[in-house]
């Protein structure tokens, strides 16, 4: 582990203790910088523009699945068509709803990079700089991702009616496949796809964890406006945290 690094991670007081000691306190105190990365100058035009596309996303989305149902003839009677369509714009505020975890994550997904320079300019200035993805090429990889979370979204649609099988499925999934992609997004920028995939693994559980309680906060509304970025600049910090105790039990062994 170079001095680089070390020097870097040592810049959270707080945190570096907790994590050599295996006090999983560390997880708070990586939320609380990362909420309070929002007061930052630095991130202020990001969170603004952030806000901007969470509304105009969720929007969208509504949108498109009131006009596909408001379109779908269920009825021939008159009376009962017009109930089905007020039930069908109900239908498309929740489906809006539980879907919008997966479409902001892939959407921020363009933007993690400008965030964890942000983070880290404040935290990890002892950082090496890395080189920026193409935008197109960010574009692609979160097109990716979108797929693979609406699809899996629509296939936990079918148990939509199990109560609580389908918000354990739901919380679940989204939680696993929203948090490993966050990981993988911070990661990749200063690890080879070895290192990174064995860290994530290493920490898979405390990754869950913390996926299953960003989907959750997303899943409320207000709150989920600001989730995102939220999610991302804590992933940051628990990214730096992992990497070093890793680095340090691969020393051990």
């Amino acid at each position: 582990m170079s001095a680089e690094f070390i020097s870097s991670f040592e810049t959270c007081p707080g945190i570096t203790q907790r994590v050599y000691n295996d006090d999983d306190s560390y997880m708070i105190l990586a939320l609380s910088k990362g909420i309070s990365q929002l007061r930052e100058p630095s991130t202020a035009n990001l969170v603004l523009m952030c806000l901007g596309i969470v509304i105009l996303l969720f929007v969208i989305l509504f949108v498109f699945i009131d006009i596909g149902l408001r379109y779908t003839s269920i009825f021939q009677v008159g009376w009962l068509e017009n109930i089905s369509d007020m039930l069908g714009r109900l239908t498309a505020l929740i489906l809006s709803w539980l879907l919008f975890p997966a479409a902001i994550s892939a959407v921020i997904g363009l933007f993690v990079d400008r965030i964890a320079r942000a983070v880290e300019d404040r935290h990890y200035p002892s950082l090496a700089p890395v080189v920026s993805p193409q935008f197109f090429d960010a574009l692609i990889v979160a097109m990716k991702f979108f797929v693979v979370l609406i699809s899996l979204n629509i296939f936990l649609l079918f148990f939509i009616f199990t109560g609580p099988i389908y918000i354990f499925l739901y919380y679940l999934v989204n939680g696993y496949i929203i948090s490993r992609e966050f990981f993988e997004l911070i990661a990749l920028r200063r690890l080879d796809t070895g290192t990174s995939i064995a860290i994530r693994k290493k920490f898979q559980f405390s990754l869950i964890i913390v996926g299953v309680f960003f989907t959750f906060l997303m899943t409320i509304p207000v709150v989920n406006l600001l989730v995102p970025i939220v999610a991302t600049t804590t992933m940051v910090h628990l990214f730096e945290i992992w990497r070093a105790k890793y680095h340090t039990d691969l020393k051990k062994t």
